[in-house]
């Protein structure tokens, strides 16, 4: 995350296939390429063009066959919206308070393939008023790609109801979140 200017904050994950030292180069190299607006040409106030161009940036071909998947989003807070493209990720959680004592959980998310898989893909953005109070979740699919000791796994959907529960303590989300994962993946590592 960085600001790009005064009313425009860029938010990111990435989240390259597989692991090891070129899966992390690969990474620190797309990061570095959205940190310094090294795309020349590229408004990085607009989501989709930004994927787009980072599509062309780091063709698979050119990359020892890595690829990647990303959410990109651009928080504008004068206006409380949120411009976002994705291309083949999980996508970002709003939740929201409902009328009731649980909170509205909203997918934010646009249709697009992985990042690098072939040249010419452009990609679209969404938008998204952030109503006051809002919190935002970017995820990568390890965070709910859970294997319980049954063999079976977290589901996506249950991971996004968990969301719509709300933490007696907000700062408390994300410790919460962990609890929850391991109390359901069981003694041992986590698989990512």
């Amino acid at each position: 995350y960085h600001w790009i200017d005064d009313d425009h904050f860029a938010l990111y994950l990435l989240d390259v296939c597989g692991h090891g030292v070129g899966a992390a180069l690969l990474s620190v190299a797309a990061i570095n390429v959205l940190r310094n607006a090294a795309l020349p040409g590229v408004d990085f106030r607009d989501p989709a063009a930004v994927l787009t161009a980072l599509n062309e940036a780091f063709l698979m071909e050119n990359q020892n066959d890595m690829y990647f998947t990303i959410w990109y989003g651009v928080w504008r807070p004068s206006a409380r919206t949120l411009r976002f493209s994705s291309a083949g990720h999980p996508p970002a959680i709003l939740a929201t308070p409902a009328d009731d004592a649980s909170r509205r959980v909203n997918l934010l998310r646009t249709p697009g393939m992985i990042l690098g898989g072939m040249s010419g893909v452009t990609y679209r953005s969404g938008e998204q008023h952030l109503p006051a109070p809002a919190a935002l979740y970017l995820v990568s699919d390890g965070t709910f790609e859970i294997a319980r000791p049954d063999g079976t796994m977290w589901a996506a959907e249950e991971f996004h109801r968990f969301f719509a529960t709300p933490p007696a303590d907000p700062a408390s989300d994300l410790d919460r979140l962990f609890a929850h994962v391991k109390a359901l993946h069981g003694p041992g590592p986590l698989d990512d």
